[in-house]
């Protein structure tokens, strides 16, 4: 491959810092951020039926266990900065990685960025018993202030990075479990049932039931951003794959227990209308002490999986500008921290942006249903490169192939088939942004 000037054997590099139990806190500090206190609202709302509202986030966390294990087998493989991108373009070709790139910066990693900042800027505002829906706009700057420190932290270096991510991941897993935990010990004097899990429930419409599902995929996302570090991971052969399925499964465990918890303390019709779900089961359990308690923790959370965000994402725009399929002064090493400092200040100013003018539910959506055909076309790179690449050195192989990567893919279909359905209109500007990449890449890229 030509090398690009701008990252020349005289340039600084990226050091590999991240060992196995940083790596496990960065995959864990991306996910639980803000979906596990943010949206089981907004699927309640859509699947009104207490026993569907567990199921859809059970099933969402085996495909997400699927593709967990997929991506392992790549990250193994191919254990270079870009992740997704790199198993795109050594699957499927220079184009669909530039349209992963593109998403990326136009749609993908702001509405992530945006979304788990405005959870921080939500319940620092409950934390001071401030009403959310009445202080909107305060609370929009607030998550616009958080990106900004998480981009000038993650300039500083990936360790400080990681450090920080690492430390609210210990906070988040623990004050989850901790929830849990007083939930079904001291709940019943709140009001709590197990009836709550049988009774109360309503029809749900299948296609409401899929836009469940892009709630849920919301939250679990984050399984794969370690991929994007991969050049900063130690021993990366043995540490990605270990990582990565470690710490989706430490997630779907404390899920399925703080959505328990959650059901528990309150019927589903009122988690519906529960926002901060987290702050209002404590609430009930402990009071004003309690909501102080969990909007100090939700905060941490969703900093440290922003925090987290902002250190793994950067490096695809780094990894396209060495492979020419970006502009090379993102390609550009800090001299000092040694970090991808032009695609860091890139990502924050676009997820600044979009923090200002959309609502979580639309940021949500829009990064699930942009990222998820990609993550479809990694995992299928599995298959292709298995035929393509057999001598291909893979220190780690899927288990369960070829069924367990055909779950993932087939759940992939069911989601984006599912919106274009129930919502075409957003569903095909989604699309349309995507593909507008195209000629971009015939007029600048191509050569």
């Amino acid at each position: 491959m030509p090398q690009n000037p701008a990252v020349s054997a005289a340039a600084p590099h990226l050091v590999r810092r991240l060992g196995l139990l940083s790596s496990i806190g960065v995959v864990i500090g991306i996910t639980i951020g803000g979906g596990i206190f943010r949206t089981p609202a907004a699927i309640a709302s859509r699947v009104p039926d207490p026993l569907l509202m567990i199921a859809v986030w059970v099933i969402g966390g085996l495909v997400t266990l699927c593709g967990a294990l997929s991506m392992a087998e790549l990250a193994a493989s191919m254990p270079e900065t870009g992740g997704i991108y790199v198993y795109v373009r050594e699957g499927w070709g220079r184009l669909p990685a530039f349209l992963f790139g593109w998403a990326q910066l136009l749609l993908i990693r702001a509405s992530a960025l945006g979304g788990i900042a405005s959870v921080f800027g939500s319940y620092l505002l409950r934390s001071f018993g401030v009403d959310v829906d009445a202080h909107q706009n305060w609370a929009d700057w607030l998550s616009a202030a958080a990106i900004i420190v998480a981009t000038v932290v993650n300039i500083g270096g990936v360790q400080i990075g990681a450090a920080i991510t690492g430390l609210s991941t210990i906070t988040k897993f623990g004050a989850l479990a901790f929830l849990a935990f007083a939930a079904f010990l001291l709940g019943g004097g709140a009001g709590a049932s197990v009836h709550h899990f049988v009774e109360g429930g309503s029809a749900v419409q299948p296609g409401l039931f899929g836009l469940a599902l892009i709630s849920v995929l919301w939250a679990y996302d984050g399984f794969a951003d370690l991929s994007f570090a991969s050049g900063e991971v130690k021993d990366p052969q043995r540490n990605l794959p270990r990582a990565i399925i470690i710490g989706t499964l430490l997630i779907i465990l404390i899920y399925a227990l703080a959505n328990a918890a959650y059901l528990y303390v309150s019927p589903v019709s009122r988690i519906a209308t529960s926002k901060l779900v987290a702050a209002d089961t404590m609430s009930a359990i402990f009071g004003p002490l309690g909501v102080a308690f969990i909007s100090v923790v939700v905060m941490i959370s969703a900093f440290g999986s922003l925090n987290g965000s902002m250190l793994a994402s950067p490096r695809i725009f780094f990894a396209m500008a060495e492979d020419r399929l970006f502009f090379d002064a993102i390609a550009k090493v800090h001299p000092r921290f040694r970090t991808p400092y032009v695609a860091i200040l890139l990502a924050g100013a676009l997820g600044v942006l979009m923090v200002l003018t959309r609502s979580f539910e639309q940021l949500t959506d829009m990064f699930v249903l942009t990222i998820w055909p990609f993550y479809g076309l990694a995992v299928a790179a599995v298959y292709r490169l298995r035929r393509a690449r057999p001598d291909m050195e893979r220190p780690y192989r899927v288990a369960g192939y070829p069924v367990v990567p055909a779950i993932f893919l087939a759940g992939v279909v069911y989601l984006l088939v599912n919106a274009f359905v129930a919502a075409p209109a957003q569903t095909g500007m989604v699309f349309a942004v995507v593909l507008a990449g195209i000629p971009v890449y015939y007029l600048s890229f191509r050569r």
